[in-house]
Order: C-alpha cells, then sequence, then structure tokens
C-alpha cells in the first residue's frame, strides 16, 4: 500500500502536514499560471528575480535541507541545481551570481515543473517513511520551508509588477475586479500602550527566528495614525514640494532623490494633468482614498516630517496592535485585488494588518538574547541584520494565515517595489 494511502486511513498527523504541504505548493503554480514561459525568465533588477527561479529555489529548500539528509537513496534531481538556485546559502556551497539570474534561458519551464513534482513526491514518501517522533523532530524544519515559499509567493507578485510596469505595453497580471469606491475613513490619532510591554513572538505556533525572543521594552507616551496615508494626502506633499526640499529628507535619502530623480511613488505617472498608477491589474487612473504603496522608508520619513508627525518603531506597532486585539487578517493575497484599497469607516486601528507593510523608525537588528542556530538554515534571518529598516503589518499581496503580530519584515531604506506604505505616529 501506498505510504502516504496509509497516513490517510488513519488520521495521521503527519497527513494533515501533508496535505498543508500540498496546498501551499500548488498555490504557488496557481500563482504563476496566468504567466507565459516569457514572463517566467524575466529579471527586471538585480534586487528581483525571474518566476522560474522563485518556483525552483523554494524546491531546492526542501531538497536540500529536509530530503537529502533523511530520506534514504534520495538523489537530487539534477546536479547542477544546488547551484542555480541556492540563493545566499554560503554554508552549503557556491551560487550562481543574483543580478544574473535572468540569463538562465535553461533549464525551462517543463524541467522546473518536473523538479516541483519530483521534490513533492519524494515530502510524500518521506512523510511515509519516517516514525511518527523522526518526523516530529523534522517538522519545525518543514514548517519554516512553507513559510519560505509563502515569502517567495509574494516575492513572485512584486517580481513580476516591476517587470511589467517597465514594459511599454504594461501588460495585467490580473483583470481587475470591481471595487465599490469610497471616501478614505477620517484619520484620528489612538493612544499606545506607554510604560513597560512585551514584544516578540510568545512562542505558540511558527515564527521565524528574528521574531523572538519576547523581551520587554520601555515607551514613553505615543499615539498611532487610525490609518494609511492615502494617496491623496501624498499628493498635498508633491504639491508642497516635498521632493525639492532638503530639510524634509535624510541625507542619504536626499542624495537617492538626487540620484535617482524621484518626483513621485514607484509606478505613479501624470499624463494630462492626471495621475494614474500602474497595478497587477494594469494602469489605471489614481484614486486618492486608497493607501499611498510603493515609497521607500526615505519617502515615508520625508512624508512624516512634513505632515509634523513621525513614523511609529516597530516596538510602538505591535504593543499597539496587540493592546486592540489585532488579528491577522485583511487585504490579503486571497482576496485577489493585489492592490491596497480605502480604509472603511471604523472605531480605532485600520489597516493593521493588509494593504501595505508599514514602514517603522527601527533599524532591522537582533533582539536581546538572538542566537541564530548554528547550522545552515541560521543564515535565514541573522546575517541580514544590518542595514535595513523594519516593516509591519502585511500587504494586498501576502499570504494568508502568513503574517503574526510579531513578524518583522526588512528591506534596504531605498527599496521602493515591496508593497510598503506609511502610518503616522506622534508623541503624546
Amino acid at each position: 500500500m501506498n505510504p502516504t494511502k496509509r497516513l490517510a486511513d488513519r488520521g495521521d498527523p503527519r497527513d494533515t502536514a501533508l496535505r498543508r504541504f500540498m496546498a501551499i505548493r500548488r498555490r504557488t503554480e496557481d500563482l504563476v499560471a496566468p504567466l507565459s514561459p516569457e514572463d517566467q525568465t524575466v529579471q527586471s533588477m538585480p534586487d528581483a528575480s525571474p518566476t522560474k527561479w522563485h518556483r525552483a529555489h523554494t524546491t531546492w529548500f526542501f531538497e536540500t535541507f529536509l530530503l537529502l539528509p533523511n530520506l534514504p537513496d534520495y538523489r537530487a534531481f539534477h546536479p547542477q541545481f544546488g547551484y542555480l538556485f541556492n540563493s545566499y546559502y554560503e554554508a552549503v556551497g557556491p551560487r550562481h551570481p543574483r543580478p544574473q539570474r535572468g540569463v538562465l534561458s535553461r533549464p525551462g519551464m517543463a524541467e522546473i515543473a518536473a523538479y516541483r513534482r519530483h521534490v513533492d513526491g519524494a515530502m510524500a514518501q518521506l512523510a511515509g517513511t519516517l516514525g511518527e517522533a523522526e518526523w516530529r523532530d523534522l517538522q519545525p524544519l518543514i514548517e519554516l520551508g512553507l513559510n519560505h515559499e509563502e515569502q517567495h509567493q509574494e516575492l513572485i507578485l512584486m517580481d513580476i509588477k516591476h517587470a511589467f510596469s517597465l514594459n511599454s505595453l504594461e501588460p495585467a497580471y490580473a483583470p481587475p475586479r470591481p471595487l465599490e469606491r469610497r471616501e478614505a475613513a477620517p484619520m484620528t490619532f489612538v493612544a499606545g500602550p506607554g510604560g513597560l510591554a512585551s514584544i516578540g513572538h510568545d512562542g505558540a505556533g511558527f515564527a521565524f527566528d528574528n521574531e523572538g525572543p519576547r523581551h520587554r521594552v520601555w515607551l514613553s507616551p505615543f499615539r498611532l495614525a487610525s490609518r494609511l496615508v492615502t494617496c491623496g494626502e501624498y499628493l498635498a506633499f508633491i504639491a508642497a514640494d516635498g521632493y525639492c526640499r532638503p530639510e524634509l529628507w535624510l541625507s542619504d535619502g536626499w542624495t537617492t532623490v538626487q540620484r535617482e530623480g524621484w518626483t513621485a511613488p514607484l509606478y505613479w505617472r501624470c499624463d494630462d494633468r492626471a495621475w494614474g498608477v500602474f497595478t497587477l491589474s494594469g494602469r489605471r487612473r489614481l484614486d486618492e482614498a486608497e493607501p499611498v504603496c510603493h515609497v521607500s522608508y526615505y519617502e515615508a520619513d520625508a512624508y512624516a516630517r512634513w505632515a509634523g508627525k513621525r513614523l511609529p518603531t516597530e516596538a510602538e506597532w505591535e504593543a499597539t496592535a496587540a493592546e486592540a486585539a489585532v488579528t491577522p487578517a485583511g487585504n490579503l493575497m486571497d482576496r485577489g485585488i493585489y492592490h491596497p484599497m480605502a480604509a472603511a469607516p471604523a472605531d480605532g486601528l485600520t489597516q493593521m494588518v493588509g494593504d501595505a507593510w508599514e514602514w517603522t523608525q527601527s533599524s532591522y537588528v537582533a533582539y536581546p538574547g538572538f542566537r541564530p542556530s548554528a547550522d545552515a538554515v541560521g543564515e535565514y534571518n541573522g546575517k541580514f541584520m544590518v542595514n535595513q529598516m523594519v516593516l509591519r503589518g502585511g500587504a494586498a499581496v501576502t499570504p494568508p494565515g502568513h503574517v503574526r503580530l510579531s513578524y518583522r519584515n526588512f528591506f534596504p531604506a531605498g527599496a521602493r517595489w515591496p508593497f510598503a506604505g506609511i502610518r503616522l505616529a506622534e508623541d503624546a
């Protein structure tokens, strides 16, 4: 009898885990289904990767860290794939240069699809081969691999949006969904929990290592904006010559503005005195009520300064969200909108999860007591704890169930291709 059939027949918890594995792997394939083979080979900038590379790299993770060490007689699908699809794991070995992933015309789509099927089948075999105790020991690593794949699902949409935006045909990834247009809810400021607060993952369920250890922080009195900054509010910043006033900008931000010629958020364009925005559903007229998105940390910080406010710290964000019992639900990937939506009228905090990641003024550094794993997987987060800023909350392209209130996303201060927006804060 097939080993996975035996698991299902007796309700083994390995069957539940395997079903989750297969569901997340299928979601990746569903996401790439609208893309042609040509679309999946494009690399529009060094920070982005071709879609087919994401598909292969997430497969390589399971092959490298789970199958090769734990499944007897397993052989790598292709001896060179370890070099082609390793991302940054120095302990595993050398790798193809990241900026040159777009030159990999081979392997083609059919071979990458076969690679994914091969590894998926081997993972099912692993579940049926190992004893329950052995499987339980591997479960944290399997869960890490699944959350890693969910991160790449978001990157697939981020990266193809950037690539499509550079095409004069302005292709659409997905058809537009009819949405009710509404005015943005008024922005108010909500008092946060000043004093001694605890932040970081509490140990229940999965979390990335950078979310812990849980620890205490002291918060001076502060308030958070009830919603994200809108496109209309950001237009006022542009109209006030915000991109031309060096006093509003951090030094490195001002240098970047001058070097890159920024005059508006990424994907905005003004034609015939009307602003438009490129989305995953193609270009359309800018909706002033929706949250501004695709701004760098530098732009978020300059806007906050111009508005007489500041950005929140990540501790302020998390402590306030926890006190308000914010649930990890909102305009996320499963809605199929793939773009921020205007905030609905509500009392208190809105848009804390979904729509757009929220820049904080916190540098991405280790929490007190943080220790990365000693093996290759320890390279997952800790090695990036320099020259990055923390974002919180999730975006319209974040998989459902992926984020938590303790989740720490991070990007360089000049990055604009993430779905990143602005929430203001002020001292109380």
